[in-house]
Parts: C-alpha cells; structure tokens; sequence
C-alpha cells in the first residue's frame, strides 16, 4: 500500500525530530546507528498504519502500534525534540499542533 499524503507528512516530521535530536542532543552531523534503526522502524510503522488518512497524531492514537522498546525509544526523542521543532521547524511544529488541537476539539465533542 502505498503511503498517503498523511502519512507521508508525519514521516517526515518524525525524521525531523529524530534529526533533531540526534544531532542536539547526541553531538551527531548524521544519524547514529540507533536512531537511523528508530527512523526506519517508525517510518515502517506509518507506512503499515490502519488509519491512514484519518491517522490522528501517534500521541492521541488508540492503537499503539510500536513495541514497548521502541515506543519509549520514541517518547523520549519526542519529549527533547517536540519543543524545539517551534525553532527550527516552525512550519511543521505549527501544522502538528493544529492537527492536535483539532483532534481534541472533535474528541470531545463525540
């Protein structure tokens, strides 16, 4: 299945946060071996998700598709590399938010 343009835009917003921090917080130019490993993995991830083009953002999902490891790899990366996106990616880190915020807003309303 090929990926949606949804998909295809949360892929690369976690490249750009695994980037990020790999580069901020690890002192590396390019990716070190794990985080090239988180990318790929969460990259396959976003490829296989059910939802799709519906995909609300992996926070907010009902289904956790990562195993355990790798979910906690990608909550820390997450948690250093989230707030700074307003810095160095304010696009994309504006576009993300809005997503959250709406999802919210039609969460609550159901």
């Amino acid at each position: 299945m090929p990926p949606t343009p949804r998909t295809t835009n949360e892929q690369r917003t976690v490249e750009l946060m695994i980037r990020l921090y790999c580069r901020h917080k690890e002192g590396n130019m390019d990716l070190c071996p794990q985080c090239r490993e988180l990318l790929e993995y969460a990259t396959s991830r976003l490829a296989r998700c059910p939802f799709q083009d519906n995909k609300p953002t992996c926070r907010l999902c009902k289904v956790h598709c990562y195993k355990p490891e790798k979910r906690e790899q990608i909550r820390q990366m997450m948690r250093y590399a989230g707030p700074r996106m307003i810095i160095y990616h304010p696009t994309d880190a504006i576009k993300h938010m809005i997503k959250e915020m709406m999802l919210k807003i039609r969460q609550k309303r159901k």
